[in-house]
């Protein structure tokens, strides 16, 4: 019943699945109250309903292009997302993006944690510190049971957020105005469209730091356009439907909030709908959790290994999605009342970090390596990938010190931006400056050594006398 994998290479005996699971379980895990808020900000700008509604289709298409081709790695090479990283940046350089996503895990599960149970507590008693920790706890065993029955949950409400989701979007269209004197105020400002644009595209692009954790157990034959559709197809899909839905709340409620937004639509259908809708949004949360607690721990797991191994046990698994879940815990009871504003700047700066990740990543992937890794090296300090990769480094510093003046927060604000008015691009530069060096800086790489040591890690990984992880695991 529990997965015994952890970072360790998925063996092709192992592999199983199929790849339209790919499809529901990206859509459940996009279909949260925290996509939902992406769309309030449109209207928040002044931005009518349909330009509103524009730029999230048009941002969330274009950052879940960036998320969606990373699914197809999983199948490849067997193993989790970020442990990836070590072929392009060193076994031990690699914890340089690891340890943003770990923030970035823990940020968004915080985000959850304090929804889910403002959620709950609509109709259920019982104080904050009991639902945080009933919640987490839930999280924690869905985590831990691991990636089949994270996949199942995640099919099975699929099916019930698009009936309950459907309705309630039906009756926002039929019930809500938004010829209203706040919704009338609305423009079509350059600034307020590339404002939630970016915010759309951002925001699914977080998603790459695990896709492949859910694709990994694939077998290596399927089909790399159904993983990258199916997985394209689940997260957008998701995105721009309830990025939309938030949208036109915002455009037709004076006071737009999401959970009281979600409870008045919802009520005017059908009283007691729109609570039971929010109900079923907060249990949405909790799968979600569970898959950031796994994440973070792959990610904690594998910058660990590179200084000092760890045997990839059942034991290791539970301990480190417990430890990672009480940091949230810990984290969501210290919050102060008001910490939105400065939350959102942590982990939008998280974010930034992420960016020129996945352009080394995607490019290393498709582009220099296509796809042929000695898996085994991975794990090998003295391998081919060695402990430091200087291209991979420097790629990656140079593409995040060039989004730097395209910054925008709430304490710093780049020269760039302010000339655009606060529209945030800086996801579009970083990903070109960090995507591109990291490209040219790879033409020297020991393209030979590197097919030699390939062929030797097919070899031991398909030896009937080989061990089910690589060596040094």
């Amino acid at each position: 019943m529990i997965e015994v994998r952890s970072i360790d290479y998925v063996p092709a005996r192992e592999r199983h699945g199929k790849v339209w699971h790919q499809g529901p379980f990206w859509f459940t895990g996009n279909f949260v109250l925290t996509t939902m808020v992406t769309g309030f900000i449109g209207p928040a700008l002044g931005l009518s309903l349909g330009w509103s509604i524009a730029a999230v289709v048009l941002g969330a298409g274009f950052g879940t292009f960036f998320m969606a081709f990373h699914a197809n790695q999983g199948p490849r090479m067997g193993l989790p997302q970020m442990i990836q990283s070590r072929a392009q940046f060193g076994i031990r350089g690699a914890i340089v993006p690891f340890t943003a996503v770990v923030f970035v895990y823990i940020g968004f599960n915080v985000f959850n944690v304090v929804l889910a149970t403002q959620g709950l507590q609509t109709v259920l008693p019982g104080g904050t510190t009991l639902w945080y920790a009933i919640l987490i706890g839930l999280a924690i065993v869905l985590a831990v049971v691991g990636y089949d029955l994270l996949h199942l949950v995640q099919r099975w409400l699929t099916y019930l957020l698009i009936v309950v989701f459907g309705i309630l979007t039906v009756g926002a269209l039929v019930n809500l105005d938004t010829n209203t004197p706040h919704a009338a105020n609305g423009g079509s400002s350059w600034t307020a469209f590339l404002v939630v644009f970016s915010a759309a595209a951002g925001y699914q692009i977080s998603y790459a730091v695990y896709v492949s954790d859910y694709s990994r157990y694939l077998p290596a034959n399927v089909s790399a356009k159904k993983v990258i559709w199916w997985t394209y197809a689940g997260a957008a899909g998701s995105a721009v439907w309830l990025m939309s839905l938030g949208a036109l709340l915002a455009s037709a409620l004076p006071d737009p909030d999401v959970i009281a937004g979600i409870r008045q639509v919802g009520n005017d259908i059908l009283p007691g709908f729109g609570t039971f809708t929010v109900v079923i949004s907060s249990l949405a949360l909790i799968t979600i959790m569970a898959v950031n607690a796994y994440g973070a721990m792959l990610t904690t797991t594998s910058a660990v290994d590179a200084f000092k191994k760890v045997k990839p046990t059942i034991r290791a698994r539970v301990a480190g999605i417990v430890a990672i879940e009480l940091v949230v815990f810990g984290v969501a009871l210290a919050l102060p009342a008001d910490y939105l504003g400065s939350f959102n700047n942590f982990v939008l700066l998280m974010l930034y970090f992420l960016i020129p990740w996945t352009a080394v990543n995607l490019v290393d992937f498709y582009f220099v390596r296509r796809g042929h890794y000695a898996i085994t090296a991975i794990f090998d300090p003295r391998g081919i990938y060695g402990r430091w990769s200087w291209r991979g480094l420097t790629a990656y510093t140079v593409g995040l010190t060039a989004m730097v003046p395209f910054f925008a927060t709430s304490f710093y604000t780049g020269p760039v931006t302010k000339a655009l008015g606060g529209a945030d691009v800086s996801f579009v530069v970083g990903l070109a400056v960090a995507g591109l060096l990291y490209y040219v800086l790879s033409r020297g790489l020991d393209m030979r050594a590197e097919k030699a040591a390939v062929a030797a890690s097919e070899h031991e990984l398909n030896d009937d006398h080989a061990p089910a992880a690589p060596a040094g695991v």
